[in-house]
């Protein structure tokens, strides 16, 4: 019974976190030309549409 409770008070110390030495990069690439495209497009539609006699 006594290694049954002083085994969990052994593993517990075993646990040691470490700072990294390098700083952590997180690179965000954010693809913002597709939506820019979509609205020229629909925009275009739209003054296509609404002067069609122009065109």
């Amino acid at each position: 019974m006594a290694a049954a409770t002083l085994a969990p008070l052994a593993l517990a110390g075993c646990i040691t976190v470490n700072a990294p030495e390098e700083p952590i990069v997180i690179e965000l690439n954010v693809n913002i030309r597709q939506e820019v495209i979509y609205r020229l497009a629909e925009d275009a539609g739209n003054t296509i549409e609404e002067n069609a006699d122009i065109f």
